[in-house]
């Protein structure tokens, strides 16, 4: 039993990365109708953004220290962070510790910037292409974005840890009343919260903003919008900005969980695909629900037990649900109907 359980909660950080993934798919799918295959690579970008902002605050100036010496009594020179010079030890080395999180104001602008500049500069060209069109020249984007993080990155994964404060675990046993020990890590808990409150405050922006309702109104019928005199082309570039900021705060909070790499974009990409389909093209709540359940799904084949009994099912898991839920309702769990049912 506490196995089980342990295997749900790794399912919810894992499907907290599905579903934030699958909403910024969802959004763009809905409103221009474009099959992002470079959504993953946003995600990447965003964890990058984690590593560049550790690794800025680390920048550090050499000095000669009087109280440090070497064997010889020479003073040795010691390498300093400038933001610890800037606001002295404890707030510098506090600032460094919570490089992750503040990661967040540092990536918010940085993502809408690439998402406007993919928008405009590339993706408005393919809006009236076939959908086989997209997902090569997106694809093909997604490559080349890879390609310039391991070039400046390199091609091994980086850690990138999180705040002291959060690192250890909780233990869920008492609360279920175990005897063993359930303990599950802080940081897979603040992720989890932290994607609950980024699918809250989308969904209370398209909800209760007249922003929102104009984004929604244009998803459903887009060319009455326009003859209302309203510029949606411009409402649903911004909304692409705000899919590639998800993607990209996403990122930068799974940081601490899985050390960034230049492919870890696309290992999250055809997953989360998978779960848009499942969960309904262009359905905001089912993009959502379907990320949980086959994030728990996922986590709960890789047990030893199951994978026993079938061997490598953890790796097939997500295609098998996938393939059952279209032969019985091509559109989706919460799909529209008649939207994939041609």
């Amino acid at each position: 039993m506490d196995a089980v359980l342990l295997q749900i909660l790794n399912g919810l950080d894992k499907g907290s990365a599905y579903a934030l993934i699958a909403l910024g798919l969802t959004l763009i799918f809905g409103t221009l109708g474009v099959v992002n295959f470079a959504h993953g690579a946003l995600f990447m970008i965003g964890a990058f953004c984690s590593v560049t902002l550790q690794r800025l605050l680390t920048l550090s100036v050499e000095t000669v220290s009087e109280t440090q010496k070497d064997f010889l009594g020479n003073p040795l020179k010691v390498k300093t962070p400038y933001v610890e010079n800037w606001f002295g030890t404890e707030t510098g080395q506090a600032i460094i510790d919570w490089s992750v999180p503040l990661a967040i104001l540092f990536a918010i602008p940085v993502m809408l910037l690439i998402g406007f500049i993919m928008e405009r500069g590339l993706i408005k060209h393919f809006y009236k292409r076939p959908h086989a069109d997209q997902i090569l020249v997106t694809f093909g984007l997604a490559i080349v974005l890879q390609e310039v993080v391991k070039y400046f990155y390199g091609a091994n994964p980086i850690p990138t840890p999180a705040p002291e404060v959060f690192k250890g675990s909780f233990d869920f046993a008492p609360l279920f009343g175990l005897d063993t020990s359930l303990a599950y890590p802080y940081w897979r808990l603040v992720y989890f919260g932290f994607s609950t409150v980024i699918i809250a405050a989308v969904f209370a922006f398209l909800q209760f903003t007249t922003f929102g309702m104009v984004v929604r109104a244009g998803m459903a019928d887009r060319e009455t919008v326009g003859l209302l005199g309203i510029d949606i082309d411009r409402r649903f570039t911004i909304m692409f900005g705000i899919a590639a900021a998800v993607a990209g705060l996403a990122g930068v909070m799974y940081a601490p969980i899985n050390s960034p790499n230049y492919h870890m974009g696309m290992d999250f990409l055809v997953l989360s695909f998978v779960v848009v389909v499942v969960g309904g093209m262009g359905s905001l709540p089912g993009a959502v629900l379907a990320g949980f359940l086959l994030g728990i799904l996922e986590s709960l084949a890789s047990m030893n037990e199951i994978k026993n009994i079938i061997y490598g099912i953890d790796q097939i898991i997500i295609y098998v649900v996938a393939i059952v839920i279209l032969l019985v309702r091509p559109r989706g769990l919460m799909g529209r109907r008649g939207v994939m049912e041609e």
